[in-house]
């Protein structure tokens, strides 16, 4: 079973930016998919029963649990995702060049 080879953000041609804040961005927008994937991976551990688990639940089972689903978004998005991180990027692109555009004085 071959993993994905993540790639980088596709960088419009033109950008504004210096390097250093759009590579904050694209890991803005990357930690953003891996939020969004696991907060969609939770229920699906909230309505399993650990008790006949290998751990066998309990609370030490029950702390951990939003860690691990946490770590499963981020692994999910390291292997590409869902393609979510790649529009939020652009659109967090687009607003900070926009703010930081000069301003045309207004009539």
């Amino acid at each position: 079973m071959g993993a994905r080879i993540p790639t980088g953000p596709a960088i419009p041609a033109g950008t504004t930016l210096p390097p250093a804040e759009t590579a904050k961005i694209w890991k803005s927008a990357q930690d953003f998919e891996a939020m969004a994937l696991g907060q969609m991976l939770q229920p699906m551990f909230a309505t399993t029963d650990a008790s006949h688990s290998l751990f066998g639940g309990g609370a030490g089972e029950e702390s951990w649990t939003p860690m691990l689903v946490s770590e499963i978004g981020k692994k999910i998005e390291t292997a590409g995702g869902l393609g979510l991180a790649q529009p939020v990027f652009a659109e967090m692109l687009r607003t900070q060049e926009a703010r930081q555009a000069p301003q045309e004085p207004q009539s």
